[in-house]
């Protein structure tokens, strides 16, 4: 049971470094929508095409048309929220398989 116990830690490990990098991700591009970005530059396109997915079903569960989006802030919320429940639970459970 050693096995899958590594197994889930070593999950809860790259669960985690792929939310902080997103986390960085979102935050980027809310830092660049302060400006006027160009639209054709090959990074503000990487991180429209990246985001996008998750934004835009918040912006439309919020109801957002214009003014302030917060999307960012809640889609924050959640990594924060999956950073302390899942990735926790993920190594608590590995440390039980393993027996520690």
């Amino acid at each position: 049971m050693f096995v899958f116990g590594n197994f889930l830690i070593a999950l809860a490990k790259i669960v985690d470094t792929a939310l902080t990098v997103y986390y960085w991700l979102i935050l980027a591009r809310a830092v660049i929508s302060w400006v006027s970005p160009d639209p054709f530059n090959p990074i503000v396109q990487f991180l429209y095409r990246v985001t996008e997915p998750v934004l835009a079903p918040v912006r439309r569960i919020l109801g957002i048309r214009s003014g302030i989006d917060f999307s960012p802030l809640l889609v924050f919320l959640a990594i924060f929220f999956l950073k302390s429940f899942l990735v926790t639970t993920l190594i608590e459970a590995g440390l039980r398989m393993k027996g520690a």
